[in-house]
């Protein structure tokens, strides 16, 4: 398999709910290149939320194996797991997940607390990565004092500010009005455009054409998988 591959993962989950099995992922293989843009779509308990879970190493897969820049899941510990979610993955979740009572700078520099760094550079790579989707004059506000766009974009800039390898999306434009929602997806290209790889779970079909390669999910299994033409 290609050495700059960003993810291949090869696995299967279930949940173990009372004496039931509840087959979330039924033995699928998919293997993502570093700076791909992918829109994982299908419909609700169709396995997707799944997949973004175990690829955000916030679960382990029943079976099989997930491997990320090299690197086998199964072989790190729950400190090298930390890690990978704070130095590695940059999430972005349809909910923002902001501190109500921090400002749009702590919340972008709160992944960097844990990363050690000294608080004028951590306060400084906050910055950047604010003006780097267009809320430079907004730093200081918090959470309700933005619109839902802007604080999509906190959300954004935070989940960029470790420079990360992989960028999870899921349903990031779900609380957002249509207007709003585009200008996130515009957002999103320019950040693919800068070499950024992003995997984004979507269930509008409208969304999933800002990606160039869809793989649809049902019933735990890849149903299709293609590439968007361009344009």
């Amino acid at each position: 398999m290609p050495a700059d591959n960003s993810a291949i993962i090869e696995i299967s989950k279930i949940y173990e709910m009372g004496a039931t099995q509840v087959h979330a992922l039924r033995g699928i293989s998919l293997d993502i290149a570093a700076n791909e843009y992918v829109a994982i779509m299908g419909p609700s308990g169709s396995g997707k939320s799944t997949l973004l879970n175990v690829l955000g190493a916030l679960d382990v897969p029943s079976a099989g194996t997930y491997q990320l820049n090299g690197q086998l899941a199964s072989d790190m510990d729950d400190d090298e797991l930390a890690r990978i979610r704070n130095q590695e993955i940059g999430f972005v979740f349809q909910t923002f997940n902001l501190l109500p009572r921090a400002d749009a700078l702590g919340n972008v520099e709160l992944p960097l607390i844990y990363s050690g760094l000294p608080p004028a550079e951590r306060r400084d790579k906050a910055a950047r990565a604010l003006q780097a989707v267009g809320l430079g004059d907004r730093m200081d506000h918090r959470p309700n004092e933005l619109s839902g766009g802007q604080r999509q974009r906190v959300a954004i800039a935070r989940a960029l500010v470790n420079d990360p390898s992989i960028i999870l999306a899921d349903e990031p434009t779900g609380a957002l009005d249509t207007r709003t929602g585009e200008e996130i997806m515009e957002l999103f290209n320019q950040l693919h455009a800068d070499g950024n790889t992003i995997i984004l779970v979507t269930h509008e079909e409208h969304i999933a054409q800002y990606s160039h390669r869809i793989v649809r999910f049902r019933d735990g299994y890849i149903e299709s998988d293609g590439m968007r033409s361009a344009g």
